[in-house]
């Protein structure tokens, strides 16, 4: 077979058939699940600078370091976890059964489910690939992969990687453009994990619906920074400008617009262009500045700035020239753009800020809660007290307090949205559940009550009447 190739539509199908028979076949153990593991880090780790130049072809160019960062450490990481907690999360669990029940015993057993798919996105490939990937692994599941058709050479990569880690028979690759993308959803997995935008999790979603698929949607959305009047001006600049600007802003938890107060405006501009200057000099040598992924993404973005200058609005480049032919998109702020210009009614994935001024956090909150609830939520103050009014008051997938990004990284954290930003969650233990099924077992002693619980019912009239009090 041609790796290189596209997966015809009519191998799906008799790809999940081959991964469920040799899961009912040989159901993985916990020794097998640490081995493929430790092999799969063992393999990512040794061909990082190939994962990163890879990805770096399919963006035009990737900042290497944002590649071994997000795409290589956290893989690696959330690997560690797995493997360093999977025998605990394996314990079956005894839970009591109530006085009524006695002497029997219940049971909590987690159990893998089957067969996972995996429908993963362009902007973080590799990351967005295995962790969804290595945690169906850890919850003792085979897995089929349907990597993103707009990093081909990436995709190509994973099938590689993949190949000489698992056999075929436990872990498969599908790679194709959206009708393999669709005919995949609808596929009768056992449970599916999709990271995209909201418009595809909608289709996803529909496409699973009629073999009742369980969903673990990790969608997008307009996650809000808010910036309280206390908090320093250089610091919150800083913090935003790398959760904004890494991979170019191509980042599903990217703060996608501030709400910060009317006064602040100007200084908020000119600490954000301080860092700009102080990252990415001229932008004349912008090796640490990753481009558009193609295109079609960059004119996308540079429609929301012609819109945004056509209405009037101050649109501001903090540094640096746009360059179409390398689909450098320099970063770029919008003042107070209102709800109807389109930078504010698509998520933005892209290095553009737009920055609204407010009177009060009061006023934050009611415009967060007047909109689709976030991905994540990026709360900046100073005094606790206005943390826990924005927190109290509103809902995300996950928040960052006083930081952006870093939320995602944190294992113990489960990730995942709310609403129109997803459903279910993933990432450490969160995830092991997620792709398992947790099995309550009772277990009846030899001699119990309940062998007296049948007709008639007129002698055990008073039992029954105790039973139920």
């Amino acid at each position: 077979m041609d790796m290189s190739a596209d997966t015809p539509v009519t191998e799906l199908a008799p790809t999940v058939a081959r991964l469920r028979a040799a899961w009912q076949a040989r159901r993985p153990d916990h020794a097998q699940r640490i081995d493929d593991l430790l092999r799969l880090r063992d393999a990512l780790k040794r061909r990082l600078p190939e994962m990163a130049a890879r990805i770096a072809a399919d963006f035009g160019h990737r900042s290497t370091q944002e590649s071994l960062i997000a795409d290589g450490m956290t893989s690696l990481g959330e690997i560690d976890h797995l493997r360093k907690h999977l025998r605990k999360w394996m314990r079956t669990q005894k839970v009591g059964v109530g006085w009524r029940f006695l002497p029997g015993k219940a049971e909590i057993r987690p159990v893998p489910v089957g067969v996972v798919g995996v429908i993963a996105p362009w902007n973080y490939p590799v990351n967005l690939a295995l962790i969804p990937l290595a945690t169906a692994i850890a919850a003792g599941n085979h897995v089929y992969l349907k990597p993103s058709e707009h990093t081909p050479r990436t995709s190509q990569f994973l099938r590689e990687l993949l190949a000489e880690v698992f056999p075929g028979d436990r872990v498969a690759v599908a790679t194709g453009g959206a009708d393999v993308g669709g005919a995949f959803a609808g596929l009768p997995f056992d449970h599916l994990v999709f990271t995209g935008s909201t418009a595809v999790g909608r289709k996803v979603m529909a496409a699973a619906a009629p073999n009742l698929t369980p969903l673990t949607l990790e969608l997008g959305g307009k996650s809000p920074a808010v910036i309280a009047d206390d908090y320093p001006i250089e610091q919150a600049a800083a913090r935003l400008a790398t959760g904004k600007w890494f991979n170019g802003g191509q980042t599903c938890i990217a703060p996608d617009y501030v709400l910060i107060g009317k006064s602040r405006i100007d200084a908020f501009v000119a600490a954000l262009r301080d860092q700009v200057q102080a990252r990415y000099g001229d932008f004349s040598n912008a090796q640490d500045y990753t481009r558009i992924v193609n295109a079609g993404q960059y004119a996308r973005l540079v429609s929301y700035l012609d819109d945004a200058k056509a209405r009037g609005l101050q649109v501001i480049t903090l540094g640096g020239e746009a360059k179409p032919d390398e689909r450098l998109l320099p970063p770029t702020v919008v003042l107070d753009p209102g709800d109807d210009a389109r930078v504010m009614q698509d998520e933005i994935f892209g290095p553009i800020l737009p920055i609204k001024g407010i009177d009060s956090i009061d006023d934050a909150i009611a415009y967060i809660n007047a909109h689709d609830r976030p991905l994540a939520l990026y709360p900046f103050a100073a005094h606790e007290g206005a943390i826990e009014k924005i927190l109290h008051n509103t809902i995300a997938g996950g928040v960052s307090v006083n930081d952006t990004l870093l939320h995602f990284a944190v294992t113990n954290l489960p990730f995942g949205g709310i609403g129109p930003s997803g459903m279910g969650a993933y990432h450490g233990k969160a995830g092991f559940d997620a792709m398992s099924k947790q099995l309550p077992i009772f277990r009846q002693a030899r001699f119990t009550g309940s062998d007296m619980l049948k007709p008639p019912y007129d002698k055990v009239a008073k039992f029954i009447d105790f039973i139920v009090r």
